[in-house]
């Protein structure tokens, strides 16, 4: 059989191949494998809701408490899950995928994802139907569900803090945003406004069907007509559920990924805040970012393909 996590938790069309009772069973595993208390977020798919519902029942069927944080991104999961002392976080989306798909990842009490071996576990247990039906809590035992209220707020304080607290805003800096019709909807124009920029932004509407459509980090083109239209600075697009951004030069130009790091690492290592003098990236980074790293005094580190392995590799070194 096929493995069921792929690279970034379990994804496919909903209610084909991700189905409710793979969402009820992964939703007991998280109780089983990490604790009772379980944070569950979602993007802004139509099939959102009805996975949300099953995610819940098999949390709540566990005697787990599922908290519901609604339409929020993927980071603010990872965050929050740490922040609200959760024993787990679920994000139901498919990132960049078409609306039809949808997918479910899990985070530790931590917010990290999980290592492989204990996916591995964990599709043992679903492959054995989930939880035994004579071992399931009765009564007063069973779990409930509880809104979080004030969650895409909470994510938006921190974004904003942690900025601030480097000395830094955005005043004077005018932005052009296209949150793809995602969760980043919610948090990413007020987070920049906060700070000072001038925003204007797209796609910040949704309707279920129609995330990632045209739009956001994976078809840059309204954004580029964006930019140039409002004269802006600097461009940013979203892919679904806010863990990727694409950024654009006031000219429309691509800015690379490779680019951004080698941006970020430089600028850490002048101001004396990077690790190790220490990049992480994939063997997917280009030759250019190595040999700019190199001439700037710091050392790149390439892993699998994964940001699971990038993680991995700077929790072992203590790189930032």
């Amino acid at each position: 059989m096929a493995r069921l996590f792929g690279t970034d938790g379990v994804r496919g069309v909903a209610n084909k191949e991700l189905t409710c009772q793979m969402a009820f069973q992964l939703g007991q595993a998280a109780v089983a494998f990490k604790g009772r208390t379980i944070l569950i977020g979602k993007d802004t798919r139509l099939s959102g809701d009805m996975l949300e519902s099953a995610v819940a029942a098999g949390i709540m069927s566990m005697g787990g408490t599922a908290l519901l944080a609604g339409i929020i991104p993927t980071p603010a999961i990872a965050l929050l899950t740490r922040e609200l002392h959760c024993d787990g976080g679920i994000v139901i989306s498919a990132s960049h995928n078409p609306p039809e798909y949808n997918g479910i990842k899990i985070f530790d009490g931590q917010g990290f994802k999980l290592p492989d071996s204990v996916e591995d576990e964990i599709e043992a247990f679903m492959a054995r139907g989930g939880a035994a039906a004579d071992e399931l809590p009765r009564g007063d035992e069973v779990g409930v569900a509880v809104p979080v209220e004030d969650a895409c707020e909470l994510y938006i304080q921190h974004a904003v803090q942690s900025v601030e607290k480097q000395g830094i805003d955005f005043k004077g800096l005018k932005v052009a945003l296209d949150t793809g019709h995602g969760a980043s909807c919610m948090t990413s124009a007020e987070a920049l406004r906060r700070l000072g920029a001038d925003v204007t932004v797209i796609n910040d509407d949704y309707c279920g069907t129609d995330i990632n459509v045209q739009c956001g980090s994976t078809h840059l083109e309204p954004l580029r007509a964006l930019v140039a239209e409002c004269g802006a600075d600097v461009g940013i697009a979203h892919d679904g559920d806010a863990d990727r951004v694409m950024l654009m030069d006031s000219e429309g130009n691509e800015i690379d990924g490779d680019m951004v790091e080698a941006v970020c690492a430089i600028d850490l290592k002048q101001r004396g805040l990077l690790a190790g003098d220490t990049a992480v990236s994939t063997v997917m980074a280009n030759l250019g970012l190595t040999h700019a790293l190199r001439d700037a005094g710091i050392n790149l580190i390439q892993t699998k393909v994964g940001d699971r392995y990038v993680l991995e590799a700077m929790r072992e070194g203590g790189y930032v």
